[in-house]
Protein backbone atom coordinates (compact mmCIF):
# COMPACT_ATOMS: atom_id res chain seq x y z
CA UNK A 1 0.00 0.00 0.00
CA UNK A 2 1.29 3.42 -0.92
CA UNK A 3 0.89 5.99 1.84
CA UNK A 4 1.35 9.77 1.82
CA UNK A 5 2.66 11.48 4.95
CA UNK A 6 1.38 15.06 4.70
CA UNK A 7 3.36 17.24 7.10
CA UNK A 8 1.91 20.75 7.28
CA UNK A 9 1.56 23.79 9.54
CA UNK A 10 -2.08 24.43 10.34
CA UNK A 11 -3.30 27.98 10.78
CA UNK A 12 -6.17 29.31 12.88
CA UNK A 13 -8.48 29.35 9.80
CA UNK A 14 -10.29 26.03 9.14
CA UNK A 15 -11.15 27.04 5.57
CA UNK A 16 -7.51 27.75 4.79
CA UNK A 17 -6.48 24.44 6.31
CA UNK A 18 -9.17 22.56 4.36
CA UNK A 19 -7.89 24.03 1.12
CA UNK A 20 -4.39 22.84 2.02
CA UNK A 21 -5.69 19.33 2.75
CA UNK A 22 -7.53 19.18 -0.56
CA UNK A 23 -4.45 20.28 -2.49
CA UNK A 24 -2.24 17.73 -0.72
CA UNK A 25 -4.71 14.87 -1.23
CA UNK A 26 -4.84 15.60 -4.94
CA UNK A 27 -1.05 15.61 -5.07
CA UNK A 28 -0.90 12.35 -3.11
CA UNK A 29 -3.35 10.79 -5.56
CA UNK A 30 -1.19 11.85 -8.50
CA UNK A 31 1.71 10.01 -6.84
CA UNK A 32 -0.35 6.84 -6.44
CA UNK A 33 -1.09 7.01 -2.71
CA UNK A 34 -4.05 5.05 -1.39
CA UNK A 35 -3.89 6.55 2.12
CA UNK A 36 -3.05 10.17 3.01
CA UNK A 37 -2.31 10.98 6.65
CA UNK A 38 -2.39 14.52 8.03
CA UNK A 39 -1.41 15.83 11.47
CA UNK A 40 -3.42 16.18 14.63
CA UNK A 41 -5.26 19.53 14.73
CA UNK A 42 -5.19 19.90 10.94
CA UNK A 43 -8.56 21.66 11.13
CA UNK A 44 -7.14 24.39 13.38
CA UNK A 45 -3.93 24.51 15.38
CA UNK A 46 -3.69 24.40 19.15
CA UNK A 47 -3.34 27.66 21.04
CA UNK A 48 -6.76 29.13 20.19
CA UNK A 49 -10.20 28.44 21.76
CA UNK A 50 -11.36 25.15 20.27
CA UNK A 51 -15.03 25.22 21.24
CA UNK A 52 -16.06 27.91 18.73
CA UNK A 53 -14.44 26.08 15.78
CA UNK A 54 -15.46 22.49 16.64
CA UNK A 55 -17.80 20.92 14.09
CA UNK A 56 -19.68 17.60 13.93
CA UNK A 57 -18.53 14.83 11.63
CA UNK A 58 -21.19 15.86 9.12
CA UNK A 59 -20.22 19.53 9.27
CA UNK A 60 -18.69 21.55 6.44
CA UNK A 61 -15.03 20.89 7.29
CA UNK A 62 -15.44 17.11 7.40
CA UNK A 63 -17.62 17.22 4.29
CA UNK A 64 -14.85 19.08 2.49
CA UNK A 65 -12.39 16.33 3.36
CA UNK A 66 -14.94 13.68 2.40
CA UNK A 67 -15.43 15.38 -0.96
CA UNK A 68 -11.76 15.30 -1.95
CA UNK A 69 -11.45 11.71 -0.71
CA UNK A 70 -14.34 10.75 -2.97
CA UNK A 71 -12.96 12.76 -5.87
CA UNK A 72 -9.51 11.11 -5.72
CA UNK A 73 -10.30 7.67 -4.32
CA UNK A 74 -7.75 8.23 -1.54
CA UNK A 75 -8.56 7.39 2.08
CA UNK A 76 -7.78 10.43 4.23
CA UNK A 77 -7.00 10.60 7.95
CA UNK A 78 -6.94 14.13 9.36
CA UNK A 79 -7.19 15.72 12.78
CA UNK A 80 -10.16 17.90 13.67
CA UNK A 81 -12.22 18.89 16.73
CA UNK A 82 -15.80 17.79 17.30
CA UNK A 83 -18.27 18.92 19.96
CA UNK A 84 -18.37 16.92 23.20
CA UNK A 85 -20.32 17.08 26.46
CA UNK A 86 -19.90 19.67 29.21
CA UNK A 87 -18.66 22.34 26.83
CA UNK A 88 -15.58 20.41 25.81
CA UNK A 89 -14.48 19.14 22.41
CA UNK A 90 -13.13 15.79 21.25
CA UNK A 91 -9.72 15.61 19.61
CA UNK A 92 -10.91 13.60 16.64
CA UNK A 93 -9.33 11.87 13.67
CA UNK A 94 -11.65 11.79 10.69
CA UNK A 95 -11.06 8.75 8.47
CA UNK A 96 -12.87 8.80 5.16
CA UNK A 97 -12.45 7.28 1.72
CA UNK A 98 -13.58 4.42 -0.52
CA UNK A 99 -15.40 2.00 1.76
CA UNK A 100 -14.05 3.79 4.84
CA UNK A 101 -16.04 6.06 7.17
CA UNK A 102 -14.95 6.19 10.79
CA UNK A 103 -13.45 8.43 13.45
CA UNK A 104 -11.16 8.12 16.46
CA UNK A 105 -11.29 10.31 19.56
CA UNK A 106 -7.92 10.65 21.25
CA UNK A 107 -7.83 8.38 24.31
CA UNK A 108 -4.77 9.72 26.15
CA UNK A 109 -4.97 13.46 26.77
CA UNK A 110 -1.86 15.61 26.97
CA UNK A 111 -1.79 16.61 30.62
CA UNK A 112 1.98 16.91 30.64
CA UNK A 113 4.84 19.39 30.44
CA UNK A 114 2.63 22.15 31.87
CA UNK A 115 -0.18 21.74 29.31
CA UNK A 116 -3.62 20.41 30.32
CA UNK A 117 -5.51 19.16 27.30
CA UNK A 118 -8.19 17.67 29.55
CA UNK A 119 -9.31 21.15 30.61
CA UNK A 120 -10.96 21.60 27.21
CA UNK A 121 -10.95 18.15 25.58
CA UNK A 122 -12.95 15.04 26.47
CA UNK A 123 -11.12 11.72 26.23
CA UNK A 124 -12.17 8.99 23.85
CA UNK A 125 -12.38 5.30 24.77
CA UNK A 126 -12.69 3.31 21.53
CA UNK A 127 -9.82 1.58 19.74
CA UNK A 128 -10.31 2.12 16.00
CA UNK A 129 -8.89 0.15 13.08
CA UNK A 130 -9.70 0.51 9.40
CA UNK A 131 -9.45 -1.69 6.32
CA UNK A 132 -7.69 0.18 3.52
CA UNK A 133 -7.31 -1.94 0.40
CA UNK A 134 -7.23 -5.06 2.57
CA UNK A 135 -4.60 -3.67 4.95
CA UNK A 136 -5.50 -3.20 8.61
CA UNK A 137 -4.72 0.34 9.79
CA UNK A 138 -4.93 1.48 13.43
CA UNK A 139 -5.52 5.09 14.51
CA UNK A 140 -3.69 6.91 17.31
CA UNK A 141 -2.99 10.56 18.11
CA UNK A 142 0.11 12.32 19.45
CA UNK A 143 0.34 11.68 23.23
CA UNK A 144 -1.03 8.16 22.59
CA UNK A 145 2.53 7.49 21.41
CA UNK A 146 3.64 7.10 25.04
CA UNK A 147 1.24 4.20 25.64
CA UNK A 148 2.35 0.97 23.93
CA UNK A 149 -0.81 -0.92 24.83
CA UNK A 150 -2.81 1.03 22.24
CA UNK A 151 -0.52 -0.02 19.39
CA UNK A 152 -0.62 -3.63 20.56
CA UNK A 153 -4.41 -3.33 20.55
CA UNK A 154 -4.16 -2.27 16.90
CA UNK A 155 -2.14 -5.40 16.15
CA UNK A 156 -4.55 -7.59 18.11
CA UNK A 157 -7.36 -6.19 15.95
CA UNK A 158 -5.52 -7.22 12.79
CA UNK A 159 -3.64 -4.02 11.91
CA UNK A 160 -0.20 -4.18 10.33
CA UNK A 161 0.01 -0.38 10.05
CA UNK A 162 -0.59 2.26 12.73
CA UNK A 163 -0.94 5.93 11.82
CA UNK A 164 -0.16 8.65 14.35
CA UNK A 165 -1.18 12.21 13.52
CA UNK A 166 0.49 14.57 16.00
CA UNK A 167 1.17 18.15 17.05
CA UNK A 168 4.25 17.36 19.13
CA UNK A 169 5.22 19.93 21.73
CA UNK A 170 8.62 21.59 21.56
CA UNK A 171 10.85 21.66 24.62
CA UNK A 172 14.02 20.20 26.15
CA UNK A 173 14.54 16.66 24.89
CA UNK A 174 11.14 16.49 23.17
CA UNK A 175 12.43 15.97 19.64
CA UNK A 176 14.71 13.16 20.83
CA UNK A 177 11.77 11.55 22.64
CA UNK A 178 9.72 11.68 19.43
CA UNK A 179 12.45 9.89 17.48
CA UNK A 180 12.80 7.25 20.19
CA UNK A 181 9.10 6.66 20.77
CA UNK A 182 8.04 6.27 17.13
CA UNK A 183 10.61 3.51 16.73
CA UNK A 184 9.72 1.90 20.04
CA UNK A 185 6.01 1.72 19.28
CA UNK A 186 6.66 0.08 15.91
CA UNK A 187 8.80 -2.51 17.68
CA UNK A 188 6.33 -3.03 20.54
CA UNK A 189 3.56 -4.05 18.17
CA UNK A 190 5.58 -5.09 15.10
CA UNK A 191 3.62 -2.65 12.94
CA UNK A 192 4.52 -0.12 10.33
CA UNK A 193 4.16 3.28 12.00
CA UNK A 194 3.37 6.40 9.98
CA UNK A 195 3.89 9.29 12.40
CA UNK A 196 2.78 12.59 10.84
CA UNK A 197 3.33 15.76 12.83
CA UNK A 198 2.58 19.40 12.42
CA UNK A 199 5.61 21.11 10.90
CA UNK A 200 7.19 23.76 13.08
CA UNK A 201 5.54 27.20 12.64
CA UNK A 202 9.08 28.57 12.30
CA UNK A 203 11.38 25.93 10.78
CA UNK A 204 14.36 27.85 12.15
CA UNK A 205 13.04 27.80 15.73
CA UNK A 206 14.92 25.85 18.38
CA UNK A 207 12.90 22.68 19.08
CA UNK A 208 14.37 22.69 22.60
CA UNK A 209 12.57 25.97 23.38
CA UNK A 210 9.09 25.29 24.83
CA UNK A 211 6.00 26.89 23.27
CA UNK A 212 2.74 27.81 25.01
CA UNK A 213 0.81 25.20 23.02
CA UNK A 214 1.91 22.07 21.14
CA UNK A 215 2.24 23.44 17.62
CA UNK A 216 4.65 20.89 16.19
CA UNK A 217 8.31 20.19 15.56
CA UNK A 218 7.98 18.29 12.26
CA UNK A 219 10.22 15.27 11.66
CA UNK A 220 7.37 13.02 10.57
CA UNK A 221 8.60 9.50 9.94
CA UNK A 222 7.74 6.13 8.47
CA UNK A 223 9.05 3.33 10.67
CA UNK A 224 9.24 -0.30 9.62
CA UNK A 225 7.89 -3.14 11.79
CA UNK A 226 11.49 -3.94 12.77
CA UNK A 227 11.91 -0.44 14.22
CA UNK A 228 14.09 0.92 11.44
CA UNK A 229 13.51 4.41 10.04
CA UNK A 230 12.46 4.01 6.42
CA UNK A 231 11.92 7.73 5.73
CA UNK A 232 11.90 10.93 7.75
CA UNK A 233 11.24 14.61 7.08
CA UNK A 234 12.74 17.76 8.51
CA UNK A 235 10.92 20.56 10.31
CA UNK A 236 9.35 22.26 7.25
CA UNK A 237 6.10 21.36 5.44
CA UNK A 238 6.55 18.40 3.12
CA UNK A 239 4.68 15.54 1.47
CA UNK A 240 6.38 12.16 1.47
CA UNK A 241 5.00 9.16 -0.40
CA UNK A 242 6.27 5.67 0.43
CA UNK A 243 5.20 2.05 0.14
CA UNK A 244 4.40 -0.18 3.11
CA UNK A 245 4.40 -3.96 2.82
CA UNK A 246 1.90 -5.64 5.14
CA UNK A 247 3.57 -8.98 4.51
CA UNK A 248 6.82 -7.62 5.97
CA UNK A 249 5.03 -7.06 9.26
CA UNK A 250 3.93 -10.67 9.23
CA UNK A 251 7.50 -11.82 8.52
CA UNK A 252 8.82 -9.76 11.42
CA UNK A 253 6.12 -11.20 13.70
CA UNK A 254 7.20 -14.70 12.83
CA UNK A 255 10.84 -13.87 13.57
CA UNK A 256 10.25 -11.81 16.74
CA UNK A 257 6.97 -13.04 18.18
CA UNK A 258 6.56 -10.40 20.88
CA UNK A 259 2.80 -10.39 20.48
CA UNK A 260 2.55 -14.15 20.93
CA UNK A 261 5.12 -14.23 23.73
CA UNK A 262 3.38 -11.68 25.96
CA UNK A 263 2.74 -12.82 29.53
CA UNK A 264 1.09 -9.64 30.90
Amino acid sequence: MRIALCQMTASTDPKENLAAVQEQVRRAAREGARLAVFPEATMVRFGVPLGPVAEPLDGPWAEGVRSVAGETGVTVVAGMFTPASEGRVANTLLATGPGVEDSYDKIHLYDAFGFRESDTVAAGSRVVTLDVDGVGVGLATCYDLRFPELFRAHADAGATVSVLPAAWGAGPGKRAQWDLLVRARALDATVWLAAVGQSAPDPQADPEAPTKAPTGVGHSALIGPDGTVRAQMGSAPELLVADVDAEEAERVRRAVAVLDNRRL
